[in-house]
């Protein structure tokens, strides 16, 4: 095994992946990129990031093809010497925005099938990888949910925020039967960020912070999420077992 930390950072075409990618390269770890396929947006992060001085490899998977997962998982563990880290960043929003009663099964289908099953399958192959090649590293396993998860329902995406709901209970159950294995599983509540998936709602979104609806005041940054996620793979917050992080600029919060 290699003597840095490795971590496959899913959906790492994005501008999330991409900050959060950064954040674990600037704490010195060896990173797998993983999106869908291949991209030249994939190859400037990964030559950017390999200026820091850390390995990086592209590992293109669609996760939602749930049968191959426990051959992706051992690729990437031959490829780079181990795996001590996970991060669940994949998603998908829905198909269209619209009113509860007129969401679809495909739509419906789709979030489910990315945001909550492909991320529990994922979890699962990289968990039993983790416990098959015991390491003196602690380890751990960090998922991106959203504040839609039970502090603010959202009207136009319903299936979206239950996909995330049920990811927030996968968290519980993986930190519970992980923690006594030095695995560390913690979910992230991001608020309002400025990511293609938010592109389109972008003036309401800046209406409801101009009317107090972010206590901050002001939108999250990406970066914001991954230097969060680089502190909770740091190993040292080892009792602080299944914790969700909120990162929402005060969004849950119910003010009078």
């Amino acid at each position: 095994m290699g003597t840095a930390s490795v971590a496959l950072v899913t959906g790492a075409g994005g501008g999330l992946g991409a900050a959060i990618a950064r954040a674990l390269a600037g704490r010195g770890h060896d990173l797998v990129l993983n999106d869908l396929e291949p991209s030249e947006r994939l190859e400037a992060l990964a030559a950017e990031l390999r200026a820091l001085g850390v390995r990086v490899e592209i590992m293109a998977q669609d996760i939602a093809q749930v049968a191959h997962l426990p051959g992706y998982v051992a690729g990437v563990a031959a490829r780079m010497g181990g795996l001590d880290v996970l991060v669940n960043n994949a998603g998908v929003s829905v198909l269209s925005r619209g009113d509860l009663l007129e969401v679809t099964p495909e739509s419906f289908d789709r979030c489910i099938a990315v945001n909550l099953r492909a991320q529990f399958f994922l979890t699962q192959a990289v968990a039993r990888h983790m416990l098959a090649a015991p390491s003196a590293r602690r380890r751990a396993i960090v998922t991106i949910t959203t504040v839609a998860v039970d502090h603010v329902v959202g009207r136009v995406l319903a299936e979206y925020s239950m996909s995330k709901a049920g990811l927030a209970h996968m968290v519980q159950h993986f930190a519970a039967r992980l923690a006594p294995q030095n695995i560390d599983c913690f979910e992230i509540r991001p608020g309002m960020m400025q990511t293609p998936m938010t592109s389109t709602s972008r003036e309401k979104y800046d209406r409801l912070i101009a009317e107090g609806f972010v206590p901050a005041g002001r939108w999250g940054e990406l970066d914001e999420i991954g230097k969060v996620v680089a502190t909770m793979a740091s190993g040292e917050f080892a009792y602080a077992v299944g914790q969700t992080i909120h990162i929402d600029g005060g969004m849950r919060m119910k003010m009078f």
